[in-house]
């Protein structure tokens, strides 16, 4: 038997979350009923009242609610729910936690769930679900399921979805889960455009005994990556994809923000990196291009994605960011440089292939690296094998200098 809290506003979703509590409890588990609401008395009875969910985060819920700032209020009271709920986590007392909510209950719930462990069973119902929910979900693994109909009353649809909802808690924290072996965790960047090279390096990190990670650089996969290189979980990164941040200094659609590649050197986490796909700025559909960029070299990658060509001023201040960012490191950390290539479409042939964007990039990061930090040109693209081989010995060097450093 679990116990799950059921965390919600009841003085407005009362009715709807001792519903769910009731399905929980039906399928043989505890329920924790949590009020987070701030405006008139809860509907249910709570088993933690809001005024133990406020002290919990030290603030004075009187005094916040009686300046009658609704919107101030919602803000309060996402301060201070993560910090119960990883208290209820951290000593074993829920395994799972559910919500339901419009706008201020999800700002709440969501909050409140996002520090939680990743494979921590967590479920929002939101009438939010089928729109953009990055800013709520962020790199954690939140499940947001669409509330169809607004949280408000109990008919023939809410009942199904807050039925199904409840089944679906159930049942995450029910399920046994194989975590694996144990091996140490490496985390790698990976795009369309350098698959060949991390599937050529990972059963290299594999038989050296290690499990690879592998995350998608599309802005929110660089987020969730440095999330976890800044956890403290992993022992090495394979940054050979840095290309969301391209993005963030053209303005396309995939930056993963100013942060990128500051996690390993922060936290001193042996790293390698390459400037791969730094050749391109990711966009959607043609039709959605900036109008200042319409005369710049294009490359339609798919009905949906449109990648534009790095120009030598762009690619020199993208070399002169990452050693920047690199230059803060605190372990060992290799950059190797493909000379044929940072992408498929750069390689000679290719739509992208600017011999002078890739020396711009190339001669703007060796000069703007500490000294003393190794770089490595090789004379063949980034998909070849050969790289890959490199990036695995360079990476597995760092990480045995880190573990013999006094």
């Amino acid at each position: 038997m679990a116990t799950i809290a059921v965390l919600g506003t009841l003085d407005t979703k009362g009715r709807e979350h001792a519903f769910v509590a009731e399905r929980i409890r039906g399928r043989g588990h505890r329920a924790l009923l949590i009020d987070v609401g701030t405006g008139a008395e809860p509907a249910v009875k709570p088993d933690v009242s809001r005024t133990e969910v406020a002290a919990a985060g030290g603030i004075d819920l009187a005094a916040l609610v009686a300046r009658g700032d609704r919107g101030e209020c919602v803000v309060g009271m996402a301060e201070v729910a993560p910090r119960l709920l990883e208290r209820l986590v951290a000593d074993g007392t829920i395994q799972g936690v559910i919500s339901l909510g419009g706008g201020g209950g999800t700002a709440i719930a969501s909050a409140a769930m996002r520090p939680l462990p990743i494979g921590f069973p967590k479920l929002i119902v939101s009438t939010l679900a089928s729109g953009n929910t990055a800013h709520y979900v962020g790199t954690s693994d939140i499940v947001m399921m669409p509330a169809v109909v607004d949280v408000q009353g109990l008919n023939r649809i809410s009942r199904t979805i807050l039925s199904r909802a409840a089944g679906a808690i159930c049942g995450m924290v029910e399920a046994d889960v194989a975590t694996g072996e144990g091996k140490p965790l490496i985390v790698a960047s990976m795009f369309g455009n350098t698959t060949k090279c991390i599937e050529a390096a990972i059963p290299l990190l594999e038989q050296a005994g290690y499990e690879v990670l592998v995350f998608h650089a599309t802005g929110t996969g660089g987020r969730a990556m440095e999330a976890l290189i800044a956890s403290g979980l992993v022992a090495g990164v394979l940054d050979v994809t840095t290309t969301e941040l391209a993005d963030e200094l053209v303005g396309g659609v995939l930056s993963a923000g100013p942060e990128r590649l500051d996690a390993a050197a922060k936290h001193g986490v042996p790293a390698i990196v390459a400037p791969g796909c730094l050749d391109m700025v990711n966009f959607g559909e043609q039709a959605s291009l900036p109008k200042q960029f319409a005369d710049r070299r294009l490359y339609v990658h798919n009905p949906q994605v449109t990648l534009m060509r790095t120009t030598p001023a762009e690619c020199a201040e993208l070399g002169r960011l990452v050693a920047t960012k690199l230059n803060a490191s605190r372990a060992p950390v290799t950059v190797l440089m493909p000379r044929r290539g940072i992408s498929v479409i750069s390689a000679a042939g290719g739509p992208f292939h600017d011999p002078e964007a890739d020396t711009a990039l190339f001669s703007a990061l060796e000069t703007s690296l500490r000294p003393d930090i190794p770089r490595t040109s090789l004379d063949c693209d980034i998909n070849d094998p050969a790289f890959a081989r490199a990036c695995v010995e360079a990476l597995l060097a760092n990480i045995r200098q880190h573990a013999n450093a006094p």
